[in-house]
């Protein structure tokens, strides 16, 4: 399968600009015969323009999820809509089961190759540390997967790296590749690298770190989007500048390594 990381640039509460960024990378991903392509953590207010979120907020069923179905019906890719600030309210119209009646989240949408909407992931663990997203999100609850290109795909959201259980979880639901939109702003360079590395080796997957890049007022995004193997070696990577990475990745390669090197047949918790 080829694998797409839309490192595009996020402007801060630039809802439609940041939109029209993310439907022509996925454009581009797919005249590179990309066949899934994954696009940063609220790609679409930035995720540092807490003020905005209220104002941009949106459902399931909204612009910009809309928007990404046809791009990918159209063009024959799978979208993983990295994600978006979602209005629960009213997405509770939308066809899928919220973790709150009303309030706000960070989801992430899959839609496949055919335009539709699948797997729904909301961002648990949420970041207190000079972030007001503890303040105006809801944690999600569910840990979906997604059958495509011949993986089992896992779905979390960039504060999530810190948290191991979460993926052994996903392992357990027999996750082969593991999708990480991000919004990583400087300094902790050395933490963007070491902990999905970290996540790929002790589970022995596919772990793809999917960054933005750009400025805000008290933050800039470091970008380095990656894709890591079972085996937490480099196979793709981006700088801190906007662009797409794109990489080939094999399932037979996690049965490969999981059974040259069955560490996960050791657990004893």
């Amino acid at each position: 399968m080829s694998l797409g990381l839309a490192q595009i640039e996020v402007e801060g509460a630039e809802p439609a600009t940041n939109r029209q960024r993310a439907v022509e990378a996925v454009r581009s991903a797919a005249d590179r015969g990309v066949d899934l392509v994954a696009l940063p953590e609220i790609f679409t207010v930035g995720y540092f323009a807490f003020d905005s979120y209220a104002e941009y907020a949106e459902p399931l069923n909204g612009e910009t999820v809309t928007r990404l179905q046809s791009v990918a019906e159209e063009c024959d890719i799978a979208v993983l809509a990295g994600s978006i600030v979602e209005d629960l309210a009213a997405s509770t119209d939308a066809g899928s089961e919220t973790p709150a009646t009303e309030g706000y989240a960070n989801a992430s949408v899959f839609i496949d190759d055919e335009g539709h909407r699948h797997a729904v992931y909301r961002k648990q663990h949420l970041f207190g540390y000079d972030s007001a997203e503890q303040e105006l999100l809801t944690p999600g609850e569910s840990l979906p997967t997604v059958d495509f290109g011949g993986f089992t795909i896992g779905m979390t959201t960039c504060y999530d790296l810190r948290f191991p259980e979460l993926y052994r979880r996903l392992v357990e639901k027999g996750a082969s590749l593991v999708l990480v939109p991000s919004a990583w702003p400087y300094p902790r360079v050395e933490h963007w690298r070491l902990l999905p590395q970290a996540r790929a080796v002790e589970n022995l997957c596919y772990v793809a770190t999917i960054n933005g890049a750009g400025s805000f007022d008290d933050a800039t995004l470091l970008g380095r989007s990656t894709v890591y193997d079972p085996w937490g070696t480099t196979v793709a990577g981006l700088g801190e500048e906007p662009g797409l990475v794109t990489a080939r990745i094999d399932p037979q390669e996690v049965e490969r390594r999981r059974g040259a090197f069955p560490a996960l047949e050791d657990r004893r918790l």
